[in-house]
């Protein structure tokens, strides 16, 4: 498919916002990476329209790529009418509308729009208008190529829904100082004797027209209509981006509040490519049906411990016997230890940078499951297992499947374990304040809007120093809030993933 608005979007906008490098990179293919550099164009535009002393002139991206892709498959459409009901229908059009209007009037609009609304050849100074007109595309005569999107181009004016962004292909020069809306109403004759097309039988234009006249104040009706009622005549490439168009307008127009989102839970198996694995629970009858669990945060913990006893017990091996018999006595049979692994160095640092010096690390942000080496490592552990176990109290700890701390050493060493991008999903995002990695060789940053408490960003960035390249993952979010900055989110489609945590 054609190159998103390679064509009609005006010479003064291409000024204005910028436009020239960031139009030429949309490759029209509908990935991911031209979704970025949608919100790039939007992020503009909104800058230069003030938009935040006037909000009313906010415009989307998921409603200018809903534009870009209409726009597309409107180009699409036409090629498959030549291709399959009449080839010659544009050269026979301009010679129909020249015949009824005369040489000069026709000319003279073509050379308007070309010039208002150039290509990139022309908008670049690598050729006039002139030359243009007189050239060819693909064997087919620019002329020929120019009165076909100036025909696009009407339709989009004429779209109720593309109004938000009519600054970029506002025709009211060309209604005002050429034939142009005699061009289009002569047009329109011509296309009323020739064969129709699609699945109402209609003229070419008519048909293109139609999913405004459906849904006039809705990109998202527009594309439901065209995806509904064109789907023989796309692919399934087309058809899968109609869908990731409606889910980022989706997704932009989601009322936001706290609490939960709905859970939803993926199912592995043979569908999947996976082998079936039922569930297959033990009953535990040897120890469940007598637990009796207290839960206990370790550092809370040792601190009331050490007042009550008056020195201080920082290690586990250093609990005294005293208060697991306390335990027994009143009846525990399991003992709950919160905080127990390692955790992120990072998470204690963005606390303290940002205003909590005392702040020690989140208990889920876990750098490494190992017991902390505050509370004297593995083997204080296993003192304190086998003191409690003699009293007939066994010991759980908290596991944190979702995500590890920003800093971890999975994050080091597995990067590609977690959900990221290769890019900053959000134009705006800026990661210049400190860097929380204890690692020379890896970079992290969190983005700045955490610093001055102006943005929660779902991302950090995290760099290899030594060969520059960057990525961006995600930060770990269980759907009930805002994402936690301390942490990054494991991705449970990779098989690899799944095992390590399993």
């Amino acid at each position: 498919m054609s190159k998103f608005f390679e064509f009609h979007v005006s010479r003064k906008c291409r000024d204005r916002y910028r436009l020239d490098d960031l139009l030429s990179s949309l490759n029209g293919d509908g990935e991911i990476a031209d979704f970025r550099t949608v919100r790039l164009i939007v992020r503009q535009m909104n800058e230069m329209r003030e938009t935040g002393a006037h909000p009313e002139k906010i415009v989307k991206a998921g409603d200018l790529n809903a534009l870009g892709l209409i726009d597309q498959i409107f180009r699409h459409i036409s090629d498959l009418y030549q291709k399959e009901v009449k080839p010659e229908v544009f050269p026979s059009a301009l010679e129909w509308v020249t015949t009824k209007l005369g040489t000069e009037s026709i000319e003279q609009a073509l050379r308007r729009f070309s010039e208002s609304f150039p290509p990139l050849g022309v908008y670049r100074g690598m050729q006039s208008v002139e030359e243009f007109l007189a050239d060819e595309t693909e064997g087919t005569p620019n002329v020929v190529v120019a009165l076909e999107e100036m025909i696009l181009h009407y339709l989009a004016n004429k779209n109720p829904a593309f109004a938000p962004f009519a600054e970029l292909f506002d025709d009211r020069s060309l209604r005002r100082e050429t034939a142009y809306l005699k061009i289009m109403k002569s047009l329109d004759g011509f296309f009323d004797n020739q064969p129709v097309f699609g699945p109402e039988n209609q003229s070419l234009i008519h048909m293109l027209g139609t999913p405004a006249l459906v849904s006039p104040a809705s990109l998202s009706g527009q594309l439901i209509y065209i995806k509904d009622r064109w789907a023989s005549l796309l692919s399934g490439d087309v058809m899968r981006r109609i869908l990731l168009a409606l889910d980022l307008i989706r997704e932009e127009e989601k009322l936001r509040f706290f609490g939960p989102g709905p859970a939803i839970v993926p199912h592995y198996g043979p569908a999947m490519g996976l082998y079936d694995e039922p569930e297959q629970f033990s009953s535990d009858r040897g120890w469940m049906p007598q637990m009796v669990l207290i839960a206990k945060s370790v550092y809370v913990w040792l601190d009331q411990i050490s007042r009550k006893y008056g020195r201080p017990i920082t290690r586990l091996d250093q609990i005294p016997d005293e208060e697991l018999d306390i335990l027994a006595r009143w009846g525990f049979t399991g003992l709950w230890l919160i905080g127990i692994w390692e955790r992120s160095p990072a998470s204690q640092t963005i606390k303290r940078l940002t205003g909590n010096p005392e702040a020690l690390a989140s208990a889920y942000a876990i750098y490494d499951y190992a017991i902390a080496s505050d509370f004297g490592g593995e083997d204080a552990f296993q003192q304190f297992k086998d003191r409690a176990r003699q009293r007939g109290i066994l010991l759980a700890s908290d596991m944190v499947p979702n995500h590890t701390g920003i800093d971890s050493k999975w994050v080091m060493e597995h990067p590609e374990w977690f959900v990221q991008l290769d890019y900053p999903p959000f134009p705006s995002y800026r990661f210049t304040g400190s860097n929380l990695s204890g690692n020379d060789r890896i970079g992290i940053y969190i983005e700045d809007g955490y610093w001055d408490q102006t943005d929660a960003a779902v991302i950090f960035k995290w760099i290899d120093q030594e060969v520059g390249n960057s990525r961006y993952i995600y930060h770990g979010n269980d759907g009930t809030s805002t994402p936690w900055n301390d942490t990054a989110q494991l991705n449970f489609l990779r098989e690899d993933v799944r095992e390590a945590v399993i």
